[in-house]
């Protein structure tokens, strides 16, 4: 039986978590990352000297999946908002709805915490993007620029 977790990115997850946002550019807008800044970016998150948060899906010690978050301070709402800066699945592990577990598991995260909602900004000229997250499974409902939100 396969053992699959949903858990926070650690700097332990450093390699695989730089290797999904270089190919995430590179998929999704045909932009060659620089690894050096790419690396510096991620650790930071993780080591916590920067806001945001990276999820995996781990499966049978590896990373299939990731998503990370930052938040923003919406004096609208007089909450935090959580935005999906970077999603990525690998080829090999898209159609098995690990997207949609992630989505739900992190949605689940930011209600305990009590954020006003998800935002998940995708530019509607970057049909590219929209179509690579369509197979991750993804529907429409994430481009909106206030998805869920209270």
């Amino acid at each position: 039986m396969t053992t699959v977790m949903i858990r926070e990115g650690t700097i332990d997850d450093l390699d695989a978590l730089v290797e999904g946002n270089r190919l995430m550019a590179l998929e999704t807008e045909d932009l060659a990352l620089d690894v050096d800044t790419l690396r510096a970016g991620v650790a930071a998150v993780l080591r916590g000297e920067q806001p945001g948060r990276y999820y995996v899906i781990e499966e049978e010690g590896a990373v299939v999946a990731q998503l990370m978050i930052t938040f923003e301070w919406s004096d609208w709402r007089n909450k935090t908002v959580w935005w999906i800066q970077s999603v990525f699945v690998p080829e090999a592990a898209r159609g098995r709805g690990l997207y949609g577990r992630l989505y739900a598991h992190v949605r689940a995260e930011a209600e305990r915490a009590g954020a006003a909602g998800i935002r998940l900004y995708v530019d509607a000229r970057n049909t590219r993007a929209q179509e690579v997250y369509a197979r991750l499974g993804m529907d429409g409902g994430h481009y909106r620029v206030f998805e869920a939100m209270r």
